[in-house]
This record gives structure tokens, sequence and C-alpha cells, in this order.
């Protein structure tokens, strides 16, 4: 059952990684492209970190704190790179 659901965050892990690839390479101007690697790219590689975690766990080797701080510091870094980004953007567009 643990299989399953590590099956399942990596698959959904891996489409939201490639739909915020897509959106990044498909959208037209900058802040829209902020979206795809903020977003669904943040999510993707969180729900795979999280399956790497619970695999760590299941198979008898701990909670490892490596990827616990890996997602932290994803979601935390993500959006002010995009906010600070999107600021850079919106300057050199006056």
């Amino acid at each position: 059952m643990v299989e399953f659901g590590i099956s399942l965050l990596v698959l959904l892990g891996a489409a939201f990684a490639l739909l915020g690839s897509v959106g990044l390479a498909r959208l037209p101007d900058i802040f829209t492209r902020l979206h795809g690697p903020t977003k669904a790219t943040t999510l993707g590689v969180g729900a795979l970190v999280t399956a790497s975690m619970l695999h760590s766990l299941s198979s008898g080797g701990g909670l490892s704190l490596r990827e616990l701080g890996i997602t932290l510091f994803l979601f935390i870094t993500a959006p002010v790179s995009a906010h600070m980004i999107a600021k850079a953007a919106a300057k050199s567009d006056k």
C-alpha cells in the first residue's frame, strides 16, 4: 500500500514538473511564464521529494532530514525568486 502512495506521488510530481516546464516554454510573456516554475514545478518537485522521504521511511532508513530541508528550501525560495524576477521585469518595461 505504501508503494502505491509513493508511485502516485512520483507520477503526480512528474506530471506537475512537466506541465510547469511546458508552461515556461509556451506562455507568451515573462509575467505569465513565472507561473510555470513557481506554481506547478514547485509542487511537482515537492511531490517527488515527499515520495523520496516516504520511500526512505518505508525501507527502514528513518526520516530523512535532508529531503525535508530541500522541500522547505524550495518552498521558501521559489516565490521569493519569482517575486524578484517580476519586479525586475516590471522595472525594465518602463
